[in-house]
Formats: structure tokens, C-alpha cells, sequence
């Protein structure tokens, strides 16, 4: 017998799909049975009305017995041109007295028999080589799937194998030879077309010809695009084993695929206005994936999906909103589930994006048959009212959620779900204590809350700002802080914290729904020559007058023509004069505070109007500021109101918009092709900040190729460090220590600020409920004693000061999240919050500065482009964050100081070359080391007292590594040498291992 060997082609994957299918409960159909008029397969399609409603078609029959059949297509028809494939899979069609439907939903928890029976009356077809044209018979479809007989999905295939792709040769087969005037590949008429190789997936929603636009549907691999190793089968096996298994379809059918129109100025939409939205596989897989959680272990969790943009966020938003109100408890004999109601009585969406608004409310619309269960809650009695009428979903904002506090704390019996669209801008600190003291501080309706004791108050606020147990928490984000990772994230075995579900940066660049913002960056780097003007010598502490002389240099106005010019001189030449985005492409210039925004604005408009004022410019900040003794506004400078700044900058007369901190982050600007920058960016800024670049425009033809960065201030490793975290998953690399705190207040007690009892006493005032005039007296009279009567040092001031507000920081943050109430930090929490601003302080040196500012002149400014049109690439492996462990901070008691001369003299060398250490700053920085690694608490333990010398050196290495993160923004040159160079930190932990055994040695 001859063995037949595979051939590798794209008739063996269809063989192979069809056959699969037809295992998981698929019909196979015939395509003779096609009709090509109505796209419909006529065995299926009858056979499911005979088998399921008979009763329904006798009323047909009854009055139309010689033509039944096309009275019924030719209504289907009709409506499905008018409203779309999805509008009769949901709602069914009228024919004279009768309802005719074409999909049973799928039974919920709560569902009898007769809805589950129903369900099982759909029928699932699938057919291969279908000849859909009446014009072009001999033309086919590779495969077409049906449900009842109705079309819902297409299928082109392709094999890698044979060269052909579904990238390229399934998608221009679509676009070049499926016209979408066949009614098979009408707008709507079926659900999605499908074009996928033994690699990859893509799909699309509306054929256009040339101009049909297709969306990955693929898994994603390595934190890129493209899909995994499947070791059982075809890499795009998920496709008909999972996605298309007849629940799974289903379920895309009733709860995420959707049809609307998304321009408000179309009061009446026509079919051919809407979007038909089809998930794609992230939306759907986290959607899916959190219902299930939810389903199976209840309310009271934490999720944090770390999505890039350019993820669709809003949609798995939308989709993720409504399938929560109608989640069940998968757990069977539970005493606390009750699977005949729904887990979450109420969602919370908690965003700043308007769009959210009109995309939930139309999912909603379309989903549920019960409407007006949306509320928006902009004040306190907009939620009662919601909660009270049987709301299901309350949009807010986290700016207004202030004010709702005190009317819904009794809703603690309730369980809420709480969707925070872009978690780290707004759930840290404060913002998030306030929120989680929203949902209710008593644990019971009846309880007498002015019975409490003064220190059950203390607790109850503290458990105020825990995570309720009533509620869930989805937090959305693309660049999660370790705060937010520490909150949200799922704890590892190492103690590690991950995103519940990541679609990466790097994914959403390879398949193209963003731009690589860092594909062509350049970086200009500032040279000065300070000139001395004055004969006299002065001694001033080097450190901080660099940093003073640096913030000199950069907002003189010498500097500024300059770097104005630069702008211009590329935008004008390279942007606007070259007619980017079909002319429209536009620019942003960051700048490091609003004063440096307001020169900005006022010298390019100068140099602007000498060039005859090709286009206009738009500044954007918050709030008044004065410059030269002159108050100015955003509004004031433009010329119009700050709420219409957005809206005007997309007009093509306004093409440069200069800023300080707003619109850096939640932008969306797709016309933005450059950016300008003269700011410190770092982190999670420099992420979001340049970010606003990515933004993709097909329309107006948006490439990678168009965007330009020009950076006067960063550097290029800076910039990817900062990238590298965020560019695929981002993990925490253990949890925030909390017992800095102790540490913390046990320095700030020994200053005599305030007595322990005295501390206490304000406490006990705070939680009863004390007025304003009697807490301030007691706050006057600690900010007395520091200020005055103890007659503290400038020194002891600034780190007693330092301290505090670093205690309010962190405690405010791990609140939340630490499983143990330490009553005294509480007390401490509350005083510092309101001492803080009444504690002056003035550092000794800053007269001598002020002098020294006064002493330099700026002789000389140039430019020089260290980095050309660079790509910036990127690292693979996950990101790490290292968690709030911050050594508790002081004041150096070293005063180094230098004469004037050598300052100008080092601050020339620093930036005119490549700064290098001296042998003499070498010695001393090893000695310091040395001192801080001896003088740790543990260092005997884990260093002295451990005889295992692999496990002695791992040990040291880590407590090495420990003080360089520490000291990171205090020795920024050293930190980066010796994270990025692995040769330099060998060679400094070694070196520093032998001064520390030597030191040993002499006193043993």
C-alpha cells in the first residue's frame, strides 16, 4: 500500500479545518446548497425553522401558501441591507403575525429548561469551496461558516509552505478579487471574513476593495506579533478549536461584536455609516478571561491589564462593563454564591476619556434588552439617584468622585466592580483612599458609628482606605508604576508582581496600530562656557550649584532664541514644507515648567511673525503664572477658552502646540508627526510623553517614517531604559517594604516636633470629629516649635521636613494594600498631612546661590547633535520595577565646597566632554561605600557571619546593588555606568569587596 505524504498544501488545511470542526459538532454543508441571491444555505436554513418553530411558519403558510419561502427571504433581506446580519441573529423578523428567530441565546445561570432546550435547536454548518457569484460562477470561497443556515463568517486560506501567506496573498485576494457588491460580501451581511495561513490570522469587518483594512487576530508571541509554538498542531489551530466552537460564537455573537456609528454628527445613520466591531484576540481574551475569574472566585479581587495603546482599551472596556452585570458564580454548592443572581449589583467606570460615555451606552443598547440601566454620576446625588433606581453601570471621573463620598457610604452591603481606565494616573494615594471610602466604611447597617472609640475611628480609617471586600478592582493601564503592580498585579512565588493580562507596546507596534515613536530620534546636547564676572572668589557646595548653574543656562533667553530657531528651522523644512499627513501633520514642543512654556510660545511667535506667520501656535497649561512681573493664562495668550485648546489644534491653521505637563499624557492627536523636547523625561513620563507621537492615521497615510524626535535634554540611554520597561510585560520585583516606616518615624519623633501623647491628643481631636479651629491651634503650636522656639538647623529643618512628607507618600500608598493596621502611623499620617505646609524651611546655602547666579554670565551657546535620526531598539525580556523601598532620607553632613573658579571650570568640563572621576573622587567614593555597607544593620548577618562563600558573595553583590538604586537620583552618572556596564559594576563590587575585607582584617 502507497503512504500518501503531505504535500504541505492549502487544500490539506482545509481538509483539516473542516474536518475538526465537523468533531466539535459542526455540520458539513453542501455547496450546491448556496443561494448565491441570498447568501443564505437553503438546507440549513429550513430544515432550522421546520425543526425549531413550525408553529411560526404555519401562520406563514396560512396566508401566503404558494409563495412562503420568498416572502420570508425577501423580508430577510430587506432588513438585513437596512440593518445588518447582527440586528436579525438578535431580534429575529416579523412575517405578517408571526416572529421567526434565527439565533437562541445562549442560557444563563438563571435560565429554565425551555431556554437551555432552545438553545440546543441552532444548528452549525460549515461548507468548503462555496461559488458565491451569479455573474462569475466558477468563482469560490475557500470556506464559509453558517449559523441556521445564515452566514456568518468567510475564510481565505493560504500556505507558508507554498509560499503564499495570509499577510499578503489571502488579504490581496480579498481586496483585488472578492467584490464586495456580492451579496456574500455585503457591508454587514455576515459577521467578519476571515484570511489565515497555518501561521497567522487577520480579519476584517467590510470589504472595500483596495481600500479594505484589515486587524491582526493573532495571540501574540514573545511579546510581539504573530502567534506561538502550538505543540500539538497549526500555530492558528486556536482559531476552529476555540474561537469558533459553537458557545464561543455564540458568545462573540451576543456579547462583543457590535454595530454602531461613532460620528455624533450623523443623527441618522445609515448602514454604510456604521462600524461593525469584531474583538480582536486580546479584547476577546481578556474579557473572557476576567468573566471567569470573576465567575469562579467571587468579588474582592484586584486585576491589573497592562494594555499599550493603541489596544482598543475603550472597547475591552465597554465589552468588560456590561458582561459584568450579568456575571454568575461558576461554584456550585457554595454557601455564599447564589447562582440565580448576579455578582455585581453595580459597575463603577471610573475614566476621563468622553468617548467612553457614548461606546458603553451603544454596547449596552445593542446587548441588553432592558434599557436606561446607565447612569453618569457628576455629583453626590446623581449616584444615589443611580443606585437607588437600579443603575447597573455609573460612569464617573475620578475629579468628581470626591463629591459623592458621604451619600453612598451605607451601599457597603452591596458589591461593586470598579473599571479604572488608566490606573496610575488616578488611583495612587489620596484619589484612591477617597474612592475606597466611597463604597462604604461600616460593616453594618444597624452598627452606631458615634458609639466608636476614638481608636476604632482610627481603624475604621484605616480600613476605609483598604481594597473593600465588596468590591472588584480592574485597573487598565500601559504603563503600570510598581505602585500600581504592587495594588493591582498578581503575586508571584518570588515574591514578584505581574499584570493579570498584557498586550505589549511591542506587540501593538508590529502589528502596526502604533507608530515606534523612538524609529527616528535625535538628541542635541547643550554646551556652555560660563564666563566669571566678578573678581571676588566665593565658596559654594558643588553639587547644587551645578544643578543652579545648569537651570541658569537653560532659561536664558540666548538659550531660547536658539533652540526656537532649531524648532522652526526643522519643522518648517521637514514637516510643514514637506506636506506630511496630505499637509496636515502637526508638532508638539514640551518644556520643563510653564515659565519655559510662556518664553517658548512668545519667541517662536516672534520669530513666526518675521517669517510672515506661515501657521499658528497653542500653549496649554493649568492655572495663572507670572513671568517678568506679567500674569499669564492659556486662555489669555490664545485667545480663546482652554476648553476649546483640543478642538482648535486639530484645525490646520494651528500646527505647534507648546506645553509644560498637560496634554502630555491622554492626548490622542493623530496628526502629531514631531516632537520637540527640553525637559527632563523619565520612567513612565518619558513613555507617555513621547507616546503621544504613536497615534496611527491611515487616512491620511501616518507612517513610522514621519515621525522625529528632537531632544535637547535626555539622553539616548535614558530614553531606552525608560522604554525597556514598558516595552513588553512589566513585572515588580518584590514588594514595597513597609517597615521603612518605622524607621521613618522613629526619626521624626526624636526631633521634638511634637510629644507622642501630644500626637495621640490630635488624633483622638481628628476622628471626633474636631472643628477646623481647634485642630489648627494644636497644628500652630507644632509648627511653632519647628520653625521657631526648638531653634532647629537649617539641616535638622530640611530633613525633618524631607522625612515627613516621604512618610505621607508611602503610607498613603501601601494603606491600601498592607494586611496589618499599625495604629500610630495612622495618627502620624494625619498630623503630617496638615503640618506640612506650615513648616518653613530655607537651605543656608540658597543666599550663596542666588549670589553665585548673580556672579556668572552665560558667554557662550551652542548646539551639538550627539545622536542622528537614531532607532532606538528596544529589549525582549520583560521590565522590572523595583518597589517603593526608599532609604529614609537625610542631609549630607559633608559641606564639599570648592571655589567659584573651579566650579565654572568643572561645570565647563561636564558638559563640553565626557566627564570622568578622578582617582582622588575614586578613593572617597569606595570609602563611602565601604562605611554605608558596614554600617547596615544586617550587614554581619548576611556578610560576616556567612561561612558559604558563593552564598557570601551573592549576598554582598545584592546589598552592593541595594545602595547604587538607592543613591540612583543623587549619583544619576554612576547609577547608569554601573547598570549599563557590566564590566564597570564587576569591577566596583570587586574593588569594593577588598576595601571592605581590609577594613575587616585591621579590626579583627
Amino acid at each position: 500500500m502507497q503512504i500518501k505524504t503531505s504535500q504541505f498544501s492549502e487544500e490539506e488545511l482545509e481538509d483539516h479545518i473542516v474536518e475538526s470542526m465537523g468533531n466539535n459538532g459542526y455540520t458539513i454543508g453542501d455547496y450546491k446548497d448556496f443561494d448565491k441571491r441570498y447568501a443564505i444555505d437553503t438546507a440549513q436554513f429550513w430544515q432550522f425553522l421546520h425543526s425549531s418553530q413550525q408553529d411560526e411558519l404555519d401562520k406563514v403558510i396560512k396566508y401566503n401558501p404558494n409563495d412562503w419561502q420568498e416572502l420570508i427571504l425577501s423580508i430577510l433581506d430587506r432588513i438585513i441591507k437596512k440593518n445588518g446580519i447582527l440586528d436579525v441573529l438578535k431580534k429575529g423578523v416579523n412575517v405578517n403575525d408571526a416572529h421567526l428567530t434565527f439565533l437562541y441565546p445562549a442560557p444563563l445561570a438563571s435560565s429554565g429548561l425551555k431556554v437551555i432546550d432552545n438553545y440546543q435547536q441552532n444548528q452549525f454548518s460549515v461548507t468548503r469551496q462555496v461559488h458565491y457569484s451569479v455573474a462569475e460562477p466558477l468563482k469560490s470561497v475557500d470556506m464559509v461558516l453558517f449559523i441556521n443556515g445564515l452566514a456568518i463568517a468567510t475564510f481565505e486560506l493560504k500556505s507558508t509552505h507554498k509560499n503564499q501567506t495570509a499577510r499578503f496573498n489571502a488579504l490581496k485576494q480579498y481586496q483585488n478579487d472578492r467584490d464586495p457588491k456580492e451579496t456574500l460580501f455585503n457591508f454587514a451581511r455576515c459577521v467578519v471574513h476571515f484570511a489565515l495561513d497555518n501561521q497567522e490570522i487577520y480579519m476584517t469587518t467590510r470589504l472595500a476593495g483596495d481600500k479594505t483594512f484589515f486587524l491582526p487576530f493573532n495571540k501574540g508571541d514573545n511579546g510581539g506579533s504573530g502567534n506561538p509554538l502550538n505543540p500539538n498542531g497549526f500555530k492558528t489551530a486556536y482559531l476552529w478549536q476555540d474561537v469558533l466552537a459553537k458557545d464561543s460564537l455564540v458568545n462573540l455573537i451576543s456579547h462583543f461584536v457590535r454595530l454602531g456609528c461613532d460620528d455624533p454628527d450623523i443623527k441618522k445613520p445609515k448602514l454604510t455609516d456604521k462600524t461593525l466591531y469584531f474583538p480582536r484576540y486580546h479584547q476577546m481574551d481578556v474579557v473572557r478571561e476576567l468573566i471567569k475569574d470573576v465567575e469562579k472566585n467571587g468579588v474582592g479581587k484586584r486585576y491589573l491589564i497592562q494594555h499599550s495603546a493603541g489596544s482598543g482599551k475603550s472597547n475591552s472596556i465597554t465589552w468588560l462593563a456590561y458582561q459584568l452585570i450579568e456575571a454568575y458564580s461558576s461554584v456550585k454548592n457554595s454557601d455564599t454564591a447564589n447562582p440565580e443572581k448576579p455578582i455585581i449589583d453595580t459597575v463603577i467606570v471610573v475614566t476621563d476619556r468622553k468617548i467612553l460615555d457614548q461606546q458603553i451606552k451603544d454596547n449596552i443598547n445593542q446587548f441588553s434588552e432592558v434599557k436606561g440601566i446607565i447612569a453618569h454620576s457628576n455629583k453626590s446625588k446623581d449616584l444615589r439617584e443611580a443606585l437607588e433606581n437600579g443603575k447597573k453601570i455609573v460612569i464617573t471621573t475620578i475629579q468628581k468622585f470626591h463629591y459623592v463620598l458621604d451619600d453612598i457610604s451605607e451601599m457597603a452591603h452591596k458589591n461593586f466592580a470598579l473599571v479604572i481606565d488608566e490606573a496610575h494616573s488616578s488611583q495612587t494615594g489620596s484619589s484612591h483612599d477617597d474612592m475606597n471610602r466611597a463604597l462604604g466604611v461600616k460593616d453594618s447597617e444597624n452598627e452606631d458609628i458615634d458609639s466608636l472609640s476614638n481608636q476604632d475611628r482610627v481603624i475604621r480609617a484605616i480600613e476605609a482606605r483598604k481594597m473593600r471586600g465588596n468590591a472588584s478592582y480592574f485597573a487598565f493601564t500601559a504603563t503600570p508604576k510598581s505602585i500600581t503592580l504592587e495594588k493591582f498585579g498578581i503575586k508571584q512565588e518570588d515574591e514578584s508582581f505581574k499584570p493579570f493580562h498584557l498586550y505589549s507596546m511591542k506587540q501593538a507596534i508590529q502589528e502596526g496600530f502604533i507608530l515606534d515613536v523612538l524609529s527616528n530620534y535625535t538628541t542635541f546636547k547643550s554646551y556652555y562656557e560660563i564666563k566669571k564676572s566678578i573678581n571676588e572668589d566665593k565658596r559654594f557646595d558643588t553639587v547644587k550649584a551645578q544643578k543652579a548653574l545648569r537651570a541658569y543656562v537653560e532659561r536664558d533667553q540666548q538659550t531660547i532664541d536658539v533652540k526656537s530657531a532649531i524648532i522652526l528651522e526643522h519643522f518648517i523644512e521637514n514637516v510643514y514644507g514637506k506636506n506630511r499627513l496630505k499637509g496636515q501633520a502637526k508638532g508638539m514642543v514640551v518644556t520643563q515648567n510653564i515659565e519655559m512654556a510662556i518664553r517658548y510660545y512668545k519667541t517662536i511667535n516672534k520669530q513666526l511673525e518675521v517669517m510672515g506667520n506661515p501657521f499658528k501656535t497653542i500653549i496649554a497649561f493649568s492655572g495663572e503664572k507670572e513671568v517678568d512681573g506679567i500674569a499669564y493664562t492659556e486662555g489669555g495668550l490664545n485667545g480663546f477658552e482652554d476648553s476649546k485648546t483640543k478642538d482648535n489644534f486639530d484645525k490646520d491653521e494651528y500646527r505647534l502646540l507648546i506645553v509644560a505637563n498637560k496634554y502630555l499624557t491622554g492626548f490622542d492627536q493623530p496628526k502629531l508627526t514631531a516632537m520637540y523636547v527640553d525637559k527632563k523625561l523619565q520612567d513612565v513620563q518619558a513613555v507617555q510623553a513621547l507616546s503621544r507621537l504613536n497615534r496611527s492615521a491611515p487616512k491620511l497615510g501616518k507612517r513610522t517614517e514621519d515621525l522625529f524626535i528632537l531632544d535637547f535634554f535626555n539622553e539616548v540611554n535614558d530614553i531606552k531604559l525608560s522604554f525597556d520597561k514598558y516595552y513588553t510585560s512589566t513585572t515588580l520585583s518584590e514588594a514595597t517594604d513597609v517597615n521603612i516606616l518605622h524607621e521613618i518615624k522613629e526619626s521624626l519623633d526624636k526631633v521634638g516636633v511634637y510629644e507622642l501623647q501630644e500626637l495621640k491628643e490630635y488624633a483622638d481631636a481628628y476622628f471626633s470629629g474636631a472643628t477646623m479651629e481647634v485642630l489648627e491651634t494644636k497644628i500652630n503650636s507644632f509648627a511653632e516649635r519647628f520653625n521657631r522656639s526648638l531653634d532647629l538647623d537649617d539641616d535638622t529643618k530640611i530633613e525633618f521636613k524631607m522625612q515627613s512628607k516621604q512618610f505621607v507618600k508611602i503610607y498613603s500608598r501601601i494603606a491600601a494594600i498592607t494586611p496589618f493596621q499599625v495604629v500610630a502611623w495612622e495618627q502620624l499620617y494625619w498630623l503630617l498631612k496638615a503640618l506640612i505646609p506650615e513648616l518653613v524651611v530655607k537651605s543656608s546655602e540658597d543666599d550663596a546661590l542666588d549670589q553665585l547666579l548673580e556672579s556668572v554670565d552665560l558667554n557662550t551657546y551652542a548646539m551639538e547633535r550627539t545622536a542622528l535620526a537614531q532607532k532606538i531598539t528596544l529589549k525582549d525580556d520583560a521590565g522590572e520595577l523595583t518597589p517603593n523601598n526608599e532609604n529614609v532620607l537625610g542631609v549630607h553632613d559633608e559641606n564639599n565646597e570648592d571655589q567659584l573658579e573651579k566650579i565654572i571650570k568643572d561645570f565647563n568640563e561636564r558638559w563640553f566632554k565626557n566627564w570622568h572621576i578622578t582617582p582622588e573622587e575614586q578613593r572617597m567614593k569606595f570609602i563611602s561605600l565601604a562605611k554605608r555597607l558596614t554600617d547596615r544593620a544586617d550587614f554581619e548577618h548576611k556578610y560576616v557571619n556567612t561561612n558559604d562563600a558563593q552564598h557570601k558573595k551573592l549576598e554582598f553583590e545584592s546589598m552592593v546593588k541595594e545602595i547604587v538604586v538607592a543613591d540612583r537620583r543623587k549619583e544619576i552618572d554612576f547609577y547608569k555606568q554601573f547598570i549599563q556596564d557590566e564590566a564597570f559594576q564587576t569591577a566596583v563590587i570587586h574593588s569594593l569587596k577588598q576595601v571592605v575585607d581590609n577594613r575587616l582584617n585591621e579590626n579583627s
